[in-house]
């Protein structure tokens, strides 16, 4: 990384981190999602940018994926608080609780599949361009908004879990950089990413463990034990460091260095956010399922 790669990448943080942070810390979730969601669009527009031809594909596979993308946000008794009756009838809410998910998901099926019946064009791509749009929806979409579901979910702490699943992402990268290049010499997975190294993927799970251990020490101590503080750094940094090569893999089949180049020295907004796809989902589901288990066990 040459450092006017470094100074591109500090200027962008510089700018991109006080707006988001004031984003995460307002007290309505809503600012919060819609920040994710127009995140969520410019790195959906950019897979589809990198994974279909035509121009009326890539823009019918954006629109389709934000509606499923916002729909997962939007079909929840907490984000339809305006309607009062809503409120008084918990059957609706538990309703909501398993519906909105489904919706989301036939929002990405259903729209695509019509849009691809009705106006196929060439049939010998039409199965590749089917899958790269549900693909795109549903990994890129609906990944991207677990970061909104955390905000809205998890009270007066969901800003603090979205910065640590940043963290988690983005100090175990970091790390992951610095061991690679002064340690690494064994590579992790050369077909996918040559530059990668065993011991850069050490030092990437080192970094977010400590990202999480300093988060817990400075914010979280009353929300956190040792054992989360395991639970959500390992496996997160792993899921993490497995995203990123996802991506990785999906370049280099299309033959793309990078997703894009919103960012100056990050690439695309999708390459700075492959790794939060596979970290943002596994961290919900733990945060969300650790009170139910402990009140169950």
């Amino acid at each position: 990384m040459a450092i006017g790669n470094l100074a591109s990448r500090f200027l962008v943080a510089v700018v991109a981190v006080p707006i988001i942070l004031v984003t995460l810390y307002y007290r309505v979730p809503e600012a919060t999602a819609a920040l994710v969601w127009v995140a969520t669009l410019l790195a959906m527009r950019e897979f589809f940018g990198m994974t279909l031809d035509d121009r009326r594909d890539r823009l019918a596979s954006l629109i389709i994926g934000g509606i499923a993308a916002g729909a997962l946000y939007a079909m929840h008794p907490t984000s339809l608080r305006m309607f009062d009756g809503l409120r008084a009838d918990h059957g609706a809410q538990l309703a909501l609780l398993v519906v909105g998910p489904l919706v989301a998901v036939g929002l990405a099926i259903i729209p695509t599949g019509l849009y691809y019946l009705f106006g196929f064009r060439d049939m010998q791509t039409v199965a590749h361009r089917f899958a790269f749009t549900l693909a795109g929806t549903v990994y890129v979409g609906l990944g991207m908004m677990f970061l909104a579901l955390c905000k809205r979910d998890f009270g007066s702490f969901g800003g603090d879990v979205i910065v640590m699943i940043l963290l988690v992402a983005w100090i175990g990268d970091t790390f992951a950089y610095f061991a690679g290049r002064f340690l690494g010499k064994r590579k992790l997975y050369e077909a996918v990413s040559p530059k990668k190294t065993w011991a850069g993927a050490i030092g990437g799970l080192a970094g977010s463990l400590v990202a999480v251990i300093v988060l817990k020490l400075v914010r979280l101590d009353d929300h956190l034990s040792w054992l989360d503080v395991v639970l959500i750094a390992i496996p997160g940094g792993v899921l993490g460091q497995l995203g990123d090569l996802a991506e990785s893999l999906i370049k280099r089949a299309v033959g793309v260095k990078d997703s894009g180049s919103l960012l100056p020295g990050h690439g695309g907004m999708l390459d700075r956010i492959d790794a939060v796809l596979f970290i943002a989902p596994y961290v919900y589901m733990y945060m969300w399922l650790k009170p139910v288990l402990a009140a169950m066990f």
